[in-house]
């Protein structure tokens, strides 16, 4: 017999020991000393932290009595220790010495040192500030340092921060600074700094690859995330390769090359066939790491099939299949022999050679590898040889860790996992088989990326106080530490006569409000970095509370519990504990007090109940909460489940008694191998006791009892073993076929009883596989009939059982024979038997009442079945009266699953009670339920509400609460109704669509925020139950101040000529206030360079700016706002259009322009094209000097049609189809050619203002270019038969 005891979640304190020298069999189960397990965890109920401390292992009597009393020593550091036994007793008692707990297994599991570790850190972790209060950013959420994507998904870059006020958000990308408003297709979470890059449009993820950096800045400072690599997972195909047969001599090694395409993350590999079945493993043949497939020694057998590489990458969720290998096996014996598969020396039966080993991974007989502290190493030695080789491993100068260390791919891997530098050295594995040995060295060298020793803390101060950052990391090589503050070099920020920088630490004195900010520390290595962001800030505020008040918490005797106070005060206030009002402070003995006021009681005793008081204190004030403490007594198992010795088919009985405390619920499970035990037709598990019927081989094992409450558990262990059968020698079976065993047959039904018979049968042949179970079913001709249920199962080693049977059911049997090839055909039926009735035994469950109306309750059930009617005409006896009013009882009969009771008040609770009834009596007294009538609608509307603006787009509520008499039914929450009457800007229409804010509860305040600025707003208040909303509150008018307003709309940039730049923009959408003008921002880049930023103010009526130009190849990036009195709104962005050589370099375009401009050729070939445009105009002049008619008009006397093109000036477009643009004149940005301003007017070619006519049309005088249209407009007209437009088109 073997017991373990679990104070599982506030259970039994224990220590940590070394494993004891029968610790295998201890793992076994079959160690004859008692056994008990300690957990180490914690529970919140709420707010309540109980710590059961400790593994102890050790041997014992095994009727030996648990201690009740267990002292704790202190668990301040990461060690658990020892406990001693020390229950208070009574005169006259016998001292028992400590009895110490044993562990299942040599160590605790993971969780119990994760548990441990969280409660340390819960210990000593840092004081935070109240939301409320004004503090820099932290950075809450940010996504890994390698960010890989999956090029199907839009890509999310997480960057969250909290701070007071709220921070805003920026990022770089590549240690630039990275415009989001540039980019369509990238946005920001609203309220987050997380990065949104949308590809539903289109767009290529690789673009966005590179490495991003999030800033949370508010007015207190700036934290940075950590720089996130974002990468684009790949998955790219594997290139195509005709592969030859492989052609190998049987005994030979072979290496089957996978070699697959790059991909980002790397593929799994694995190796099928080109069919998609597996490729069976083992010592012979295996795959490597590097997902090569081995063969020690190629085998004749192995050419049955062929061999493929499989890649699957993670992202797409894709599997790439590499062509596949066929084998082609020389060999001496060329008969595949199958019965030589199990020859003890199948190599000489093949007239295969033997062969030492040697390795076909790694080559050579030394070799080095490198990780990582903290990463897994992987060692790999894959040899060949005849017969196959055995793979053993070992460390030079030492063992191998056994807690981090286990074996892979049939030893050939050794996984030593979270490498730290005491596994560096050198490690070797022998190669051997009955030929001989060789052995490979791997020297291990670990190095290690940064990583904490002390990590900087944000750090609280008041005015005048000192205080530091530290900021120590250690690595391999050693890191270096970069401070920085606010996200730039502390050397490049403004000096601080306060602060002293020292190495890694950050000397603070004096303090003053001007001191807050946010510092990062970054420290590298060539492996890796670590960045951490720390903030000061400086603050004056009173000691508060922050956790509920009068909480209660109940612990276990005789365990360490803690008991939190949560508390916050600049200067950080000193906090005292009392118990029940006591002047002295608790403090040392029984008591401890930790930095952030958590009071531990190392070990409870009854007389530690009663209520504690912490008070925190500092200059400013002092504030206090309370705690009650309840001490209950722990759970105990006092009669323990003994090992036990059972032959087949006989019956076993397992004990667990337990005693509790009797307020709290107990609940006992078991487990069968420490797995939950499934208590089937042949168990029966009862309070104190698991019996089980018709034991079988399966049934073997150790059985668990597990008695919990809410608080703590206990745990007792027994062993079952059981004997078989003298059986029929297996080798003599092995040689037989097997088959399904023959149906059962003469079936007999035998000692009738009212709720039981006993079943007999005769088994059928077994066919050379032994009988296993057998299962019997019933069938009932008044419900279901023709439908057979399974009633139990039973061990094959037996031929009769009784059947617990249920009344008023006609049943008739069969039986189904099992064995481990398949099931028989069932038996043919047995004689029908029919129970007597009786009352039921049960009622309906899940019974309720709740309204339909506001004057009426449903109530409903769950109708029984036909199993538990026990008896004909089954109805219910439905039963419900008014809650805490003693009045009678009203009951009706009914038939269904439900009964409305009409004319109730209005929410009102009701008594419900449902009984099962049939001819043969009535059910057990059935529970009483709770229901409700029916709500109304609510009476009442909240009153006196008062409105304070927040700001100019959020309002604080306030109103009194309505009487509960008047809501008619359960509060849902306040409802606020308000609607935007009108804005303060005349002639701005608005939607006053309804809109509403609800406050979930019975609250007496909230906040309705995404408000419109400058506008009038009307608000009502209603209160809403399960019916729905209540009468409204009296309408209240509100006006929301100027906001800042929204980005300009449809900003333009348009360049017509070489010269200058014209802007245009349209009033914004939503002014959120009075506009009192547009600021323009400009900047000149060329490439990577840029100029220095202009400013240009606006009033707020003009909508147009041209810019003249100060060179012709720089672009210009424009970012547009309006403003109002609060200030600037949100920016437009644009740039001005690229050139039409911009794929020309720029560099060389610059550096080459004065060089062309220089040479003989380019001013010999100007003064050709100079001349050929001066002899083109001569003969235009000529042409029209000879009267030549303009296609405008034929004639003077026609009329102008309205189809005739005329300028706002009076002017018209006298050019024709030939007088087309030349090649090369300026275009518009649209790719048209442009309207121009400077169109072929007459008045341009006159000396005047006019022009004159002859009758038939012709010009009379001279053509002549009016010079103040030329300065102006003559790079951007396209007319040919302007000299300076045709010079500009060809230049």
């Amino acid at each position: 017999m073997r017991r373990l005891a679990a104070r599982g979640a506030a259970g039994d304190a224990g220590e940590v020991a070394a494993p004891a020298a029968d610790s295998t069999d201890c793992a076994r189960g079959r160690h004859p000393s008692p056994r008990r397990l300690i957990d180490l965890c914690a529970i919140w109920d709420p707010g309540v932290f109980l710590p059961a401390v400790g593994w102890k292992t050790a041997s014992g009597f095994a009727r030996r009595r648990l201690n009740e009393a267990e002292t704790l020593n202190s668990v301040r550091e990461a060690q658990l220790e020892l406990l001693e036994a020390a229950r208070p007793r009574g005169p006259g008692s016998r001292e028992r010495g400590p009895v110490l707990r044993m562990a299942r297994q040599q160590q605790p599991p993971p969780w119990v040192h994760t548990a441990f570790l969280l409660c340390l850190l819960s210990l000593s972790g840092a004081i935070e500030i109240p939301m409320d209060l004004s503090q820099p950013p932290t950075i809450t959420k940010q996504s890994v340092k390698d960010h890989i994507v999956d090029p199907r998904d839009n890509i999310l870059i997480e960057c969250e921060a909290k701070g007071n006020p709220a921070p805003s958000f920026h990022w770089t990308r590549n240690s630039r600074f990275f415009n989001i408003a540039k980019d369509p297709r990238v946005s920001m979470r609203r309220r987050s700094g997380t990065l949104v890059i949308d590809f539903r449009s289109g767009g290529r993820p690789e673009e966005y690859e590179g490495e991003y950096q999030c800033f949370a800045r508010n007015k207190f400072g700036t934290a940075l995330s950590n720089r996130i690599r974002l990468q684009v997972s790949k998955s790219p195909l594997w290139p195509k390769e005709n592969l030859d047969p492989v052609v190998v001599q049987e005994g030979a090694p072979l290496t089957l090359q996978c070699n697959p395409p790059p991909g980002l993350p790397s593929p799994v590999i694995f190796w099928m066939s080109s069919s998609m079945e597996p490729i069976t493993q083992d010592k012979r043949v295996s795959q490597g790491h590097n997902g090569d497939l081995y063969f020690s020694n190629v085998m004749l057998q192995d050419m049955q099939t062929d061999y493929s590489c499989n890649a699957r990458f993670h992202f797409t969720h894709t599997i790439q299949q590499k062509n596949a290998f066929t084998l082609k096996v020389l060999t001496n014996n060329p008969y595949n022999d199958s019965s030589l598969r199990n020859h003890p020396d199948i190599y000489s039966a093949r007239g295969v050679a033997e062969r030492t080993p040697s390795f076909m991974y790694p080559q050579g007989t030394a070799s080095s590898q490198m990780v990582l502290r903290g990463m897994d190493l992987v060692l790999e030695c894959i040899a060949s040889g005849v017969p196959t080789p055995d793979i053993a491993w070992y460390k030079k100068g030492g063992d191998l860790p056994s807690d981090k260390a286990k074996f892979e791919n049939f030893n050939k891997a050794l996984r030593i996992t979270n490498v730290s530098e005491e596994d560096s050295g050198e490690y070797f594995c022998l190669a051997s088989n009955k030929m001989g040995s060789i052995r490979h060295t791997i020297s291990v060298r670990v190095k290690a990326a940064p990583y904490w020793l002390d990590e900087p803390k944000n750090l609280i101060l008041a005015p005048g106080e000192d205080g530091r950052l530290v900021c120590r990391a250690n690595g391999n090589p050693k890191p270096t530490v970069q401070w920085m503050v606010n996200g730039e070099p502390l050397q490049s920020a403004p000096p601080n006569p306060n602060r002293e920088v020292a190495g890694d630490t950050i000397i603070f004195r004096d303090t003053q409000i001007s001191s807050r900010a946010v510092y990062q520390c970054n420290t590298s290595n060539e492996h890796g970095y670590l960045l951490a962001n720390a903030f000061v800030s400086v603050l004056d505020v009173p000691p508060r509370m922050l956790s509920p008040r009068n909480q209660l918490i109940r612990v276990i005797l005789y365990n360490r519990t803690r008991l939190d106070c949560p508390f916050f005060g600049s200067p950080i206030p000193t906090l005292r504990w009392f118990k029940n009002g006591q002047g002295s402070n608790l403090d040392g003995g029984n008591y401890h007090v930790y930095e952030n006021g958590s009071l531990e009681i190392k070990m409870i005793r009854k007389e530690d109940q009663g209520i504690y008081t912490c008070v925190a204190t500092n200059i400013l004030g002092k504030a206090e909460n309370q705690v009650r403490l309840e001490v209950k007594d722990p759970t105990r198992i006092y009669r323990m489940p003994e090992d036990q010795v059972a032959k087949r088919g006989t019956t076993v009985q397992l004990e667990c008694r337990v005693k509790h405390d009797p307020s709290l619920k107990l609940t006992v499970s078991w487990l069968k191998d420490d797995e939950p035990l499934y208590i089937g037709n042949r168990m029966k598990k009862e309070d104190d006791s698991l019996t089980i019927f018709g034991v079988a081989e399966r049934d073997q094992g150790s059985y668990t009892c597990v008695a919990s409450t809410e608080l703590d558990q206990d745990l007792a262990k027994a062993y079952l073993t059981v004997l078989a059968d003298q059986a029929t020698p297996t080798n003599r079976l092995a040689a037989l076929p097997k088959g399904r065993p023959d149906r059962p047959r003469d079936l007999e039904l035998t000692d009738l009883a009212e709720r039981s018979v006993r079943l007999t049968w005769i088994p059928g042949d077994d066919n050379n596989s032994p009988i296993t179970d057998y299962v019997v079913q019933f069938e009932e001709d008044q419900f279901q009939p023709g439908v057979w249920h399974d009633h139990s199962k039973f061990p094959g080693s037996v031929n009769s059982a009784v059947l617990q049977l249920s009344p008023y059911v006609n049943y008739q049997f069969r039986v189904i024979a099992i064995n481990e090839v398949g099931s028989s055909h069932p038996s043919l039926p047995s004689e029908r038997y029919r129970t007597s009735g009786a009352p039921p035994e049960s009622n309906p469950a899940d019974v309720k009442g709740e309204g339909t109306r506001k004057n009426n309750m449903e109530i409903t059930w769950t109708p029984m079945n036909a199993t538990s009617a026990f008896g004909p005409n089954l109805r219910y006896i439905v039963k419900w009266r008014r809650r805490e009013t003693r009045e009678t009882w009203n009951n009706v009969t009914v038939w269904g699953s439900r009964y409305v009771v009409g004319q109730t008040p209005v929410y009102v609770p009701y008594e419900i009670r449902v009984q099962a009834e049939n001819d043969f009596g009535k059910g057990p007294e059935p529970d009483t339920v709770i229901g409700y009538s029916g709500e109304d609608y609510p009476r009442a509307a909240p009153t006196d509400v008062k409105i304070r603006v927040l700001n100019s787009t959020a309002i604080s509520l306030q109103w009194n609460r309505v009487y509960p008499d008047t809501v008619q039914g359960q509060l849902r929450e306040y409802r606020a109704y308000y609607w935007r009457e009108s804005s303060l800007l005349k002639n701005l229409w608005v939607s006053q669509k309804r809109q509403q804010a609800s406050f979930p509860g019975d609250r007496p305040r909230g906040v309705v925020s995404r408000l419109f600025p400058y506008s009038n707003y009307k608000l009502e208040m209603v209160v809403v139950n399960g019916r729905g909303d209540g009468p409204r509150s009296e309408t209240k008018e509100f006006t929301t101040p100027e906001g800042v307003p929204s980005a300009p709309r449809r900003f333009r940039v348009r360049q017509p000529n070489l010269e200058t730049i014209n802007l245009e923009w349209d009033h914004p959408e939503h002014p959120n206030g009075i506009l009192i003008g547009y600021t323009l921002k400009y900047v000149a880049f060329n490439g990577t360079k840029l100029g220095k930023q202009i400013v240009e103010n606006f009033s707020p009526n003009q909508t147009k700016f041209t810019m003249q130009r100060a060179d012709p190849v720089s672009r210009y990036r424009f970012t547009l706002s309006a403003r109002t009195q609060v200030g600037s709104g949100e920016a437009a962005t644009e740039e001005s259009p690229a050139p039409p050589n911009e794929a020309t370099p720029t560099a060389a375009y610059t550096n080459n322009q004065a060089d062309i401009a220089t040479q003989g050729w380019f001013i010999g070939l100007m003064c050709a094209i100079a001349l050929l445009v001066l002899i083109l105009l001569i003969v235009c002049f000529i042409k029209r000097s000879r009267g030549g008619k303009y296609p405008v008009r034929e004639k003077k006397d026609v009329p102008l049609g309205p189809e005739d093109p005329k300028e706002e000036d009076g002017s018209f477009d006298y050019s024709d189809e030939d007088n087309k643009p030349l090649q090369g004149s300026q275009t518009s940005l649209d790719g048209t050619i442009k309207q121009q301003e400077s169109d072929d007017s007459l008045v341009d070619y006159g000396e005047g203002g006019e022009g004159q006519f002859n009758e038939d049309g012709s010009f009379i005088g001279q053509y002549t270019v009016k010079k103040d249209k030329e300065e102006t407009e003559g790079n951007e007209s396209s007319e040919a038969t302007s000299p300076v437009n045709a010079i500009y088109s060809l230049a």
